[in-house]
C-alpha cells in the first residue's frame, strides 16, 4: 500500500507539530496532498475508473475545506503551508 504507517508519521512529523499529531489543519492538508498526488497519477494511466476519479473529487474537496477553514483563522499559515507544498488556488 502506498500510504503506510511510517509515510503517515513521516508527513505528520514534517508539517504537524510531531509524528502524533494528526489533528492539524497543515498535517491533514499535507495528508490529502499526499494523496491527491498519487490517485492524480493512478488516473493518468487508468483513466475509466471512475470510482478513484470520484474518491479524488471528494478529496480536493476536503482539502479545500480545510484550506478556507485555515485561510480564515490564520492567513500566515495559510500562506506557508501554499508555498510549501505547491499547491495553487
Amino acid at each position: 500500500m502506498y500510504l503506510t504507517k511510517e509515510v503517515k508519521a513521516e508527513i505528520f512529523k514534517k508539517y504537524g507539530k510531531n509524528e502524533n499529531d494528526s489533528g492539524t489543519a497543515e498535517a491533514q492538508i499535507a495528508l490529502f496532498t499526499h494523496r491527491i498526488n498519487h490517485l492524480t497519477g493512478h488516473l493518468r494511466n487508468n483513466h475509466k475508473d471512475y470510482n478513484t476519479e470520484r474518491s479524488l473529487v471528494k478529496l480536493v474537496g476536503k482539502r479545500r475545506s480545510l484550506l478556507d477553514y485555515l485561510i480564515k483563522k490564520d492567513i500566515v499559515r495559510y500562506r506557508a503551508i501554499i508555498k510549501e507544498l505547491g499547491i495553487r488556488k
